[in-house]
């Protein structure tokens, strides 16, 4: 599979509209940017395309990337930066299954494929198709499995994405703590490429109101808060899951500008083949 990340950044993104802070001026001196969380998985098999989650920069990222539309999608959560780029399938697609699990979520009492089926219902250019976490799906010629993880106060879903007929695998951890559970973490294990969610460096938690959480032996705090892992949180993970190669995304512009570029942070356009 060739594996395209067309959005490495956060919610707002790296450069974030307005801001001229050290990271945002060094992109826009680097050429580089970091958009709205979405990543495009082509089945080099079959020539059938994947997209895992769905960008507000849907738009931006399909005429600046050369990759196919999608066939299929997924969808890891209801948060607008990984799911409004939906409303792009007017007038794009003639029919866009559309994957998501059916866990109802006690916050909104809706599991995300109903969320995006309801939230949605005016484009019949959409089939909400859902599934259980754990239980895997055929999606692009692919096996797909949603796996929860710990992105309070909502339900979100890591994915595993592996080519029956190669062995090739890829995990994305989606937004989440470090606390990641352990049924979770075994079906993420040992990929050959993890996407794995570091939205700032463990340093900056001293700024969040409730700081960090999840600390290592050193005191180091591998959550940012209680939503996101820090880079150092994620590349423990990448450890733990004996990761073949790892790249570090929903990346935030508060990364010190010495920092916000070196590996393995990811930016958009980098591609896999795995």
């Amino acid at each position: 599979m060739r594996v395209t990340l067309l959005g490495t950044g956060d919610t707002t993104g790296t450069p974030t509209v307005g801001c001229d802070c050290d990271t945002c001026a060094r992109a826009r001196e680097l050429g580089v940017e970091r958009s709205r969380f979405s990543v495009h998985v082509e089945n080099s098999r079959t020539g059938e395309c994947l997209l895992v989650d769905l960008s507000p920069d849907f738009r931006h990222q399909f005429l600046t990337r050369d990759v196919p539309l999608p066939d299929e999608a997924v969808v890891t959560h209801i948060h607008f930066d990984h799911l409004d780029g939906l409303g792009n399938a007017y007038r794009v697609f003639d029919d866009l299954p559309v994957h998501a699990a059916d866990e109802v979520d006690p916050v909104t009492d809706e599991s995300v494929a109903d969320t995006v089926a309801r939230k949605y219902d005016y484009l019949d250019r959409i089939t909400v198709v859902d599934h259980a976490p754990f239980e895997s799906f055929e999606a692009c010629g692919l096996d797909c499995t949603l796996v929860p993880v710990d992105h309070p106060p909502l339900v979100c879903y890591g994915l595993v994405i592996e080519d029956p007929e190669t062995g090739a695998k890829l995990s994305l951890t989606g937004d989440t703590s470090y606390a990641v559970p352990d049924d979770s973490r075994a079906a993420l294990s040992n990929p050959d490429l993890l996407l794995a969610d570091a939205i700032v460096p463990a340093s900056l938690c001293e700024h969040h109101p409730i700081g960090g959480r999840h600390e290592d032996s050193e005191g180091v705090p591998r959550t940012f808060g209680s939503k996101h892992m820090t880079r150092e949180g994620a590349l423990d993970l990448a450890r733990e899951l004996e990761a073949r190669e790892t790249r570090l995304v929903h990346t935030a512009h508060f990364y010190p500008a010495d920092e916000a570029f070196a590996e393995p942070l990811a930016v958009d356009g980098e591609q896999y083949d795995l």
